[in-house]
C-alpha cells in the first residue's frame, strides 16, 4: 500500500516535471536568442540561464502581484550583483562581505511575511551565479552600457518564462498554480528564540564567511566552489538533518557529475556549440529528475557547472580532483554550521508543519467556515512532503532506534488525502473524525503519540470514506 502510494505521487510529479523542464528550457533558450546578439560574453548568459531556471521554480511569475514584484526588484538585485562581482575581483574582502550580508538578509527577511520572501527569494538569485563562473571583466563591449545589460537581461528573462508558462496553462499542460495560503497553528509557547528564519539567516552567514576564508586561504584560485556548496546544502534549510542529508546528495551527484562533464567535456572533444547543448540537456534532465531526489540534481547541474567553467576558460581537467576536494570541504562547513550554530531541529520543523496540515484540515472539515476545498490542506501537506526526503533515507536508522520513525507520520498523514476529498464533497465530518482530529492536534506535544494518533485518524478517515 505504501509503496503504490509513493509510486502514483512519484509519476504523477515526474510528469509535471517534465512538462515544467520543457517550458523552462524553451523559456531559457528563448532568452539566450534575445541576450546573444546584445552581448557575447559568458556572464550575461549564464545570469539570463540562472534567472530563468529560479524564476520557473520559484512562480513568481505565475500571478499579477508576483510579476510587478519581479518586474520592480529585479534591475536592482541585477545591479547589485554586478557590483558585487567586481568587487569580489577587485577587492576580494570587500566583495566577501557584501555578499555574506546580501545573503543573510534574503533569509532574515521571511519573518515578514509571504511578500518579504518573495523579494528575498529574487535577491538571492544573481548572486548565485557570482559562485558559478568567476567575474570575468568584458572584453567586447556590446551595443548596451555594461550597468544596463543585468536590468535588460532580468527583465527579458521575466517575460519570455512568464509567456512560456501561461501559453502552457492556456494549452492545459500545466495546471494553474495555487496560491493558497497555508492555515497555520497557533505558535507554541516554546518557540525558537530567535525565530527560525533568523537562526538560518544566522547559520548562512556563518557558513559563508568560514568558507570564503577556507577558499581565500587554501583553494585561492578555485574559492567560489567551496562557498558555493556551502551555500547549497544550507539554503532552504528544514533542519539540521535536512542540511547534513542534502550535503551526502551534494557530494555524491557532484563527484559523478564531475565525472561526466569531464568525459564529455575533455575526452570526447566536443567544440564550443555542443558543450552549450550539452549544458542545456543536463539543465532539463535536472529540473525533470529532481523530484526523484536532489542527488539528480546536483549530478546534472554540476556538469552544466563544468562545462560553463569550461566554456569560461578554466580546463576541466586540470581542476577536477581540487574541484571535489573543494566540494566536500565546502558540504562539512556547511553541516558544521547547520549543527552547532543556534540549531534547528528537523523532527521540530516536522512537527510544526504536520501541525499547520492538521489546523488546515480542521478548518476544511469545519462546516461553518469550510469553503468545501481541501486546497489548504493540500498546499500543507505539500510542505510537510517537502522534509520527506531526509527522513525517509534515515528510517531504517531511526527504527532500529524506536519503533516508529518521523517518516512513517509522513506517510500516514499523506495516506489521509483521499479521504479527505471524499469527506468534503460529502459535506460532513462524523463525530469520531473530528475527536480523532482533535486528539492528533493535541498528540503532537508528546512524540511518542504522534503515531498512533496519526493512525487513528488515518482509520476514522477511511472508515468515514470507504470508497477512498
Amino acid at each position: 500500500m505504501r509503496r503504490a502510494v509513493l509510486a502514483s505521487i512519484t509519476s504523477s510529479r515526474l510528469g509535471r516535471a517534465g512538462l515544467e523542464a520543457v517550458a523552462t528550457m524553451l523559456a531559457t533558450i528563448a532568452t539566450l536568442l534575445c541576450v546573444l546578439p546584445i552581448s557575447r560574453e559568458p556572464g550575461p548568459a549564464i545570469l539570463a540561464v540562472v534567472l530563468c531556471l529560479s524564476l520557473s521554480r520559484s512562480q513568481l511569475d505565475r500571478n499579477r502581484r508576483g510579476r510587478i514584484e519581479a518586474f520592480l526588484v529585479l534591475p536592482a538585485v541585477g545591479l547589485a550583483a554586478a557590483g558585487v562581482g567586481v568587487l569580489l575581483h577587485r577587492f576580494p574582502i570587500v566583495g566577501a562581505l557584501v555578499f555574506i550580508t546580501g545573503m543573510f538578509v534574503a533569509i532574515w527577511l521571511r519573518r515578514f511575511g509571504p511578500m518579504a520572501r518573495r523579494i528575498g527569494s529574487l535577491i538571492a538569485l544573481p548572486f548565485v551565479t557570482l559562485l558559478m563562473v568567476p567575474y570575468i571583466p568584458p572584453r567586447h563591449p556590446g551595443p548596451l552600457p555594461a550597468w544596463l545589460l543585468p536590468i535588460v537581461i532580468g527583465w527579458l528573462a521575466l517575460c519570455w518564462v512568464h509567456l512560456v508558462h501561461a501559453l502552457a496553462q492556456a494549452l492545459r499542460l500545466l495546471p494553474p498554480v495555487s496560491h493558497t495560503a497555508v492555515v497555520a497553528a497557533p505558535a507554541p509557547e516554546s518557540a525558537l528564540r530567535p525565530i527560525a528564519s533568523t537562526r538560518m539567516a544566522i547559520q548562512m552567514a556563518v557558513a559563508l564567511a568560514v568558507s570564503f576564508a577556507v577558499g581565500y586561504i587554501a583553494f585561492p584560485q578555485h574559492w567560489g566552489w567551496i562557498v558555493l556548496t556551502a551555500f547549497i546544502v544550507n539554503s532552504g534549510n528544514r533542519g539540521r538533518l535536512d542540511v547534513a542529508h542534502k550535503s551526502v546528495l551534494r557530494v555524491l551527484g557532484a563527484a559523478a557529475g564531475t565525472l561526466c562533464a569531464l568525459l564529455l567535456g575533455v575526452h570526447l572533444g566536443l567544440d564550443e556549440r555542443m558543450q552549450v547543448i550539452l549544458i542545456l540537456v543536463a539543465a532539463f534532465f535536472g529540473i525533470w529528475l529532481r523530484p526523484l531526489g536532489y542527488g539528480w540534481w546536483a549530478l546534472f547541474a554540476t556538469v552544466a557547472l563544468a562545462l560553463l567553467q569550461n566554456l569560461a576558460g578554466v580546463p576541466a581537467a586540470r581542476v577536477l580532483w581540487p574541484r571535489l576536494e573543494e566540494i566536500v570541504v565546502g558540504a562539512v562547513i556547511g553541516v558544521a554550521a547547520a549543527w552547532f550554530v543556534l540549531p534547528v531541529r528537523s523532527t521540530g520543523v516536522l512537527r510544526r508543519r504536520i501541525a499547520d496540515a492538521l489546523a488546515a484540515l480542521a478548518a476544511a472539515l469545519d462546516r461553518s467556515s469550510s469553503t468545501g476545498k481541501p486546497d489548504a490542506f493540500f498546499a500543507a501537506l505539500h510542505a510537510v512532503e517537502q522534509v520527506a526526503p531526509a527522513f525517509r533515507a534515515t528510517r531504517h536508522l531511526a527504527h532500529r532506534v524506536r519503533p516508529e520513525c518521523p517518516a512513517d507520520w509522513i506517510e500516514t498523514l499523506i495516506n489521509c488525502r483521499e479521504p479527505v476529498v471524499k469527506l468534503i464533497e460529502q459535506g460532513s465530518a462524523p463525530p469520531n473524525v473530528q475527536r480523532a482530529l482533535a486528539h492528533a492536534r493535541r498528540s503532537l506535544r508528546e512524540p511518542e503519540q504522534i503515531l498512533p494518533a496519526l493512525q487513528q485518524l488515518r482509520a476514522c478517515l477511511h472508515e468515514a470514506a470507504p470508497d477512498a
